[in-house]
């Protein structure tokens, strides 16, 4: 890539071009003349006659383009949430990547805008590996509703959530992380309703944000966030237009840069021959996005709720609650508590264990940063706490592939492992989860997109689906990765007791000659209630010295001895955190499950 050239895109239709063409003609009379432009506008049809008008605006230093995005559109526009005065354009940004390999980087203004100052510079931001340079949205941080909005729907601060009408886009990483793929897989998970296209790229793009000098996109919206005089690019964002108000804030620059554009007589013509019943309509506009704001606010399933929260109620909470102490007293172990997706068979042809497939492969990658996105959310709303992990130089230190073993208390404890499989810093070595088959094949939306694509490995009722699970474990194994299984086989809600054990992960491990590393996590209850009326439990995380098969004994030897010390390891740990025996009402249970 020439880096004397700088990229400019705008996304219009043919009844916006003609602003589009003010907001040019601002960009050329204040750009630096040590560079070259060149300007793309993303479009889907627009006249010759018009494409003209524009293209006669080219010189030396600004070079356009017309690129039309019909067929990328032609995909998605049945699915693209589309409202009031937005349309289509307003996704075209998401297409850059693939319409433009030659560039890594480049500037996307909404046509709305004037620009004061040199384009160059906000080109030239340092934005590193951060998918977007971008200034902080002054709707959002400025209104009560909105940014209310913002923390109660997406989980995201009001003073960090950009506005995507200017940006500086880092095209490479968009490209390398594929965004358009996240956004096309992310809209079928949930419809955002509000702000649309902007709410998806601050969900996309969280924590990947260099913040912009807010000079460079000054929102007439609400107080300006600079001095006027120090403004570089006016944002003439939501309802009110210069070309459509006579007192529309700062429009006096809006008609400075229109009177010099080709599309100065028809923007007089829209401007004179508004009307009040648009101008009504306008206002409607701004109360239905209020209202839209504030029934997200108040949804029971809004973003937030569904995917950032456990969906229980604490009716559910007490009631598998009586269920645990009624299968304690009767020695049930490993029944589970809570019901299960009803479940079909998974059968050989539907499962990739190892991601040999492209599709496999493609759907994990983004699997794997939609689970990290939503471990983080879950870590800064206190849904996940840890307290701390103690032993992680058990981890660091397996030279070999090797059996986890947890106890199993949440859906979420799955969360707590794949922590420590980060701060065992095997980078090189893979953490995979063996899972029921109901996980892997009933559930629907995001949480069956993570159970199908991050490394799970589902169990089957089907003889042939098991020859080849059991071939991934062993070759999963040899390769030096680590798979974690729950050998209590149940799942029982935040019970502290280790449950007795079946013997399948020590049959891995020993007939793999790999070791099994027992992980147990204790609980205690923080000072955060969580909506289902219980307090959220802060984990601690111990790691215990891994347990070697034996070199002379047989596999199944092995496998009862490593269950058996494996059950003696966790019931210190029991122990010793709670200062209490461990006992059941149902009597003295052994490692099996056998009372007595």
């Amino acid at each position: 890539m020439n880096n004397n050239i700088i990229p400019i895109f705008f996304a219009c239709d043919s009844g916006y071009i003609k602003y589009t063409m003010v907001s040019l003609q601002s960009v050329m009379e204040n750009a630096s003349k040590d560079y070259i432009y060149n300007i793309h506008i993303l479009n889907s049809g627009i006249e010759e006659e018009k494409q003209k008008k524009v293209l006669d605006m080219a010189n030396d230093n600004f070079h356009i383009y017309f690129n039309d995005v019909s067929q990328y559109l032609e995909d998605l526009k049945e699915k693209l949430p589309i409202r009031d005065y937005y349309s289509c354009t307003t996704y075209y940004r998401l297409f850059l990547a693939k319409l433009f390999p030659e560039y890594d980087k480049g500037v996307y203004i909404d046509s709305d805008t004037i620009v004061l100052g040199d384009i160059s510079e906000l080109y030239n931001y340092p934005i590193g590996i951060n998918y977007v340079g971008a200034a902080v949205d002054q709707v959002i941080s400025q209104t009560d509703l909105f940014g209310e909005y913002a923390e109660k729907v997406l989980d995201i601060n009001r003073r960090q959530y950009f506005n995507a009408g200017v940006l500086v886009i880092n095209i490479k990483q968009f490209r390398d992380e594929d965004i358009l793929k996240q956004f096309t897989e992310f809209i079928k998970i949930y419809t955002f309703v509000v702000a649309q296209d902007q709410d998806y790229l601050n969900i996309l793009c969280e924590d990947k944000v260099y913040w912009i000098d807010p000079k460079w996109n000054a929102e007439t919206y609400g107080e300006l966030p600079c001095k006027e005089e120090d403004i570089c690019l006016i944002h003439y964002n939501l309802g009110k237009k210069p070309w459509h108000y006579p007192d529309c804030k700062l429009g006096d620059r809006f008609w400075e840069y229109a009177k010099k554009s080709p599309s100065y007589q028809e923007i007089v013509e829209v401007h004179d021959n508004y009307s009040d019943e648009e101008r009504k309509r306008d206002l409607q506009s701004g109360d239905n996005l209020a209202n839209l704001a504030f029934l997200e606010i108040n949804n029971e399933k809004n973003f937030k709720n569904v995917y950032l929260s456990d969906d229980y109620k604490a009716e559910d909470r007490i009631r598998v609650l009586d269920k645990i102490a009624e299968l304690e007293y009767q020695g049930k172990f490993d029944v589970d508590v809570e019901d299960d997706p009803p479940s079909k068979i998974l059968m050989p042809e539907e499962i990739d264990y190892f991601d040999r497939s492209f599709t496999s492969r493609f759907f994990s990658k983004y699997a794997f940063k939609f689970g990290r996105w939503f471990l983080n959310a879950m870590l800064r709303t206190n849904k996940i706490i840890i307290k701390d992990i103690q032993g992680i130089e058990n981890f660091r230190n397996l030279e070999s592939g090797a059996i986890i073993t947890c106890n199993h208390f949440s859906p979420m404890d799955s969360f707590a492992m794949e922590i420590t499989y980060d701060a065992s810093e095997h980078k090189n070595r893979k953490l995979y989860r063996v899972i029921k088959e109901g996980n892997y094949t009933s559930f629907t939306g995001f949480y069956g997109y993570l159970m199908r694509h991050c490394n799970t490995l589902p169990l089957s009722s089907n003889t042939d689906t098991m020859k080849k699970f059991i071939v991934a474990i062993d070759e999963l194994l040899k390769d030096g990765n680590f798979i974690l299984i729950y050998p209590e086989q149940s799942m029982w809600w935040n019970y502290r007791k280790p449950k007795p054990l079946k013997t399948g992960a020590y049959k891995f491990a020993a007939r793999n000659h790999v070791p099994v590393l027992p992980c147990f996590i204790t609980m205690q209850d923080s000072d955060v209630k969580g909506e289902d009326g219980f307090y959220i439990q802060e984990y601690t995380i111990h790691i215990e010295k891994p347990i070697y098969p034996a070199s002379d004994k047989s596999v199944r030897e092995n496998a009862e001895n490593m269950m058996e010390l494996n059950y003696e390891c966790w019931k210190k740990i029991y122990e010793d955190t709670y200062q209490i025996p461990l006992t059941y009402t149902c009597g003295q249970v052994n490692y099996k499950g056998k009372i007595g």
